[in-house]
């Protein structure tokens, strides 16, 4: 496909959120309030909230982050509503920053744009919500009201970013709310993600974890891309996992053969999946950093918060995302709503996901992967997976 008739890479109907039912763990590296940038004006909060999600998905992470500049203009940007009541997201719009709670305002604000939390009851046991435009707020309010150890359900979006070439998972609340669920068997950290698949998507069977590695890609809007504005959305790699049924041969080849596995271009396949972030977690201040990066910082070459993320997420921590199945939706076919799997085969070619910004990049890539190939000998497969291959 020549490179003017290249499909755009578009979200449409993609999602990326997660949900979390646990336990909350609050301490004293919980919250960040009124934070003073060290590079700029900013003012900010910033919410680490650990959810205790039972034996399987362990503590999960999600975070929360707003603030303001002191010295700027502030606006926040939202969108309206239509007739009916519903989000317009082509109404495009600002707030100003100190208008933020105006009511007025605030009625003609699509519900999407809102931060909402019910951790509070009033007198007659009926949860209180409030609905925030602004990170900030709502983490000021979550500080005030939120114990440790309250069972609640957290929601919100999946984000992927780059740090030194590694794909990073942020998980950004949009929603908390108390939870009934008491019985720690039924906690979970539940995510649903679209993601693209290509022909060598399929790993090999990894038959301790009873998981098949998945190598797909990730679809994230990106204002800039390796210090170059590029305001276009940016295709990731990155590795999941599918667990499997390693009693059931039958089901899992059908699994692989008809939603997996990809015959010719790259389908588009939402999933349902769970988190495991298992293992200890060491939340370091700057005094516990190495004296090389307390160094690396007072020269800037690190921000303190950089570093402390850096340092955290090295510890032995466990992450993975590991899919179940694949997602089941609803369309409409005359007066009639028909479930059908969340799948659309061939809805790009391999040569859509190259964009000019990535082409130098992805040849080095490449170059490096068939000098890794050339090298691989016959003890790299795996004779107790070898019944994959017939798929």
């Amino acid at each position: 496909m020549s490179k003017n008739n290249k499909k755009t890479l578009e979200k449409k109907n993609w999602r990326s959120q997660f949900t979390l039912t646990g336990k909350a763990k609050v301490n004293d590296y919980t919250y960040r309030i009124n934070e003073k940038s060290e590079k700029s004006d900013w003012i900010y909060n910033m919410l680490n909230l650990g959810v205790d999600c039972g034996t399987t998905c362990g503590t999960v992470y999600a975070e929360m982050m707003g603030g303001y500049g002191s010295e700027r203009d502030n606006v926040l940007y939202v969108h309206g509503k239509n007739d009916e009541g519903q989000d317009d997201y082509e109404n495009r719009f600002t707030v100003d920053w100190d208008d933020r709670f105006e009511e007025t305002i605030l009625e003609t604000i699509g519900d999407t744009c809102f931060i909402k939390v019910g951790i509070e009851k009033d007198k007659k046991g009926k949860l209180f919500i409030n609905k925030f435009l602004s990170p900030y707020d709502a983490i000021e309010y979550i500080k005030e009201n939120l114990e440790n150890e309250t069972v609640v359900n957290v929601k919100g979006n999946i984000e992927y970013s780059v740090y030194n070439d590694n794909v990073q998972v942020r998980k950004r609340i949009t929603s908390i709310f108390l939870s009934n669920i008491g019985d720690v068997n039924k906690y979970t950290a539940n995510f649903t993600q679209t993601l693209l698949l290509k022909k060598d998507s399929i790993g090999k069977l990894d038959k301790e974890k009873g998981t098949i590695p998945i190598y797909a890609t990730v679809l994230e809007y990106f204002k800039t891309w390796k210090n170059k504005e590029v305001k276009q959305i940016i295709p990731l790699n990155k590795t999941f996992e599918h667990k499997i049924n390693m009693e059931d041969e039958i089901g899992t080849k059908k699994l692989i053969s008809n939603f997996l596995k990809v015959k010719k271009g790259v389908n588009e396949i939402t999933f349902e999946g769970i988190f495991i972030e298992t293992g200890a977690l060491i939340t370091m201040t700057v005094d516990d950093l190495p004296d090389d990066i307390q160094e690396l910082i007072e020269i800037g070459v690190y921000t303190k918060e950089e570093a402390l993320t850096k340092c955290t997420e090295n510890t032995g921590k466990e992450k993975r995302m590991v899919l179940l199945k694949p997602s089941i939706k609803m369309i409409t076919e005359g007066d009639d709503k028909i479930p059908v799997v969340a799948k659309i085969e061939q809805r790009y070619t391999e040569d859509d996901l190259i964009l000019p910004c990535m082409l130098e990049e992805e040849k080095a890539k490449n170059s490096e992967e068939s000098h890794l190939n050339e090298n691989a000998t016959e003890d790299d497969t795996e004779e107790d997976s070898a019944w994959l291959d017939e798929i």
